[in-house]
């Protein structure tokens, strides 16, 4: 990990500016020794990863991927969401995907949130979120829920090759999970 990605927001606007400007400066030295990789937008695997937001989650690595090898889709909890449907549907339609993995994780931070949360903002800022939290209290469980609804959309052409695992953030390993369970 770089020194940059450890330094605290805190210690960055003390050296001189937000954490946000230090990012940008991450890419001005990345960017003079970047060469273009020649490749289009569609992933050389064919497939789609979903996961968890988390910052512990370092898929490439951990899925042994480079750059190119595949589509990442993001969001609280690895859920498969309307807007996530959407984007497996264009990287499947027009960018020639075929396959989806699904990979949620230990300890997510949607196993201590309820739906009260959007209760919550209403109360706060006047307006009740139209989305779902999605919060959970059993990992396989919600996997399983985020399999069936990648295998039962309508829009997505390849349901037949969906596979769901779970991260442990301790060991780095991935655990598979059986949808019929």
């Amino acid at each position: 990990m770089s020194t940059s990605a450890k330094q605290s927001p805190a210690e960055a606007v003390r050296t001189g500016g937000t954490v946000t400007d230090r990012l940008v400066e991450a890419n001005k030295r990345y960017a003079a020794d970047f060469r273009d990789p020649g490749m289009d937008a569609r992933p050389v695997l064919q497939v789609a990863v979903v996961a968890c937001m988390d910052a512990r989650l370092d898929l490439h690595a951990a899925l042994g991927l480079e750059l190119g090898d595949c589509h990442t889709i993001r969001n609280a909890g690895g859920v498969v969401t309307d807007d996530v449907i959407r984007s497996l549907t264009i990287s499947q339609r027009a960018l020639g995907t075929r396959s989806v993995i699904l990979v949620h994780h230990t300890g997510c931070g949607l196993e201590s949130l309820t739906e009260d949360f959007r209760v919550e903002l209403e109360e706060e800022v006047g307006q009740r979120p139209a989305w779902a939290v999605e919060s959970f209290r059993d990992v396989d469980q919600d996997v399983r829920q985020s399999m069936q609804r990648v295998r039962t959309s309508p829009f997505l052409l390849h349901s037949d090759d969906v596979r769901g695992f779970v991260f442990d953030v301790t060991t780095g390993l991935l655990r598979e999970i059986d949808p019929a369970e």
